[in-house]
């Protein structure tokens, strides 16, 4: 995650006539809803050492969308039913996250990619497009790299690669201690205050704090990295940082030939994650959406929704 400021005068995505119903759809969306949308249904799979939750629905060509930290597949909820109009979409919880089993260890990206090609492979698709935000982003550039072949198309959102370009320029900046927060004693601190430690992330990483993750998914979300080993699993996706550096930079001497969309916030990554994709991928569209931080759905859902959905249905 991220908070440096750069500014760009890239112009955000204009629909055409045929978005203006799903602009007004998304922003009649809650995006506070709990429940399972219609149409999807519910379920688990043991795949790589670890027990996978996930959703699933739609018809056509799948879609998989991976969440990221201090989220779940929960944060997915406004976009699952648009999307699957003409796609079928899977939702997992990532390894260590929501209802998913939380392992000692498998925390690195290269790994965790292999949990979600599993997950798609016993579910019968030899081909997906992938969306990640955050973390999920890492994975599912790792899910790309590592097969590129069972790789439709690539949506990236909001974060940073390890190992790519000036990582270490984000990795490092003094205000985002919470990459290198783990071990017993952070752990100790954040029990029973799962609600205190995210509120940084929730408000910190927005435009504003105020325009940021609703309450109702506020609880819903600390209540979820409360689980036993919920917030060890998580401070695993920081620390393996080192490790999927390495990975990343001997997976990007082959750069990916799919369509790759990359969505951040004006006021969170702004063109850094675009130039670092332009080092991994030869097929890239940047979009920085002005006005927004980190929180992409929740903060720009009328921009980033239309520009998913239409990437995706794009024909390649």
């Amino acid at each position: 995650m991220m908070t440096q400021r750069i500014s760009s005068r890239r112009n955000v995505f204009v629909g055409t006539a045929s978005f203006v119903v799903l602009l007004l759809a998304c922003a009649s969306l809650s995006a506070t809803a709990s429940e399972i949308p219609a149409g999807f249904t519910e379920h688990f799979a043991e795949v790589n050492g670890v027990r996978l939750h996930y959703l699933i629905g739609g018809q056509g060509n799948p879609v998989v969308l991976l969440h990221g930290y201090a989220e779940t597949g929960h944060m997915w909820l406004p976009l699952m039913p648009l999307l699957a109009k003409n796609h079928t979409v899977i939702v997992p919880d990532l390894r260590g996250a929501g209802n998913s089993s939380k392992p000692d260890s498998g925390y690195d990206k290269k790994n965790m990619a292999v949990d979600i090609h599993d997950l798609t492979s016993s579910l019968g698709f030899d081909r997906v497009s992938i969306v990640g935000h955050d973390i999920g982003l890492m994975v599912a550039y790792a899910y790309a790299a590592q097969f590129p072949q069972a790789t439709e198309r690539v949506v990236l959102m909001d974060a940073f690669l390890p190992g790519i370009g000036n990582w270490k320029d984000v990795w490092l900046m003094r205000d985002l201690w919470h990459f290198h927060f783990y071990g017993e004693v952070p752990l100790a601190l954040v029990n029973g205050r799962e609600r205190i430690y995210f509120e940084h992330f929730w408000n910190d990483f927005a435009a504003d704090p105020h325009h940021s993750i609703p309450e109702a998914d506020r609880r819903f979300y600390a209540e979820a990295y409360a689980q036993p080993g919920g917030m060890r699993a998580g401070f695993e996706y920081f620390r393996n940082f080192e490790r999927d550096a390495k990975d990343f930079a001997q997976l990007s001497a082959t750069p990916l030939s799919m369509p790759v969309l990359v969505l951040t916030g004006e006021k969170a990554s702004g063109n850094f994650l675009i130039e670092q994709t332009k080092l991994v991928a030869s097929n890239v569209q940047g979009q920085v959406v002005m006005g927004s931080g980190h929180w992409l759905m929740e903060e720009a859902p009328q921009a980033v929704i239309p520009a998913i959905i239409a990437f995706l249905d794009a024909k390649s």
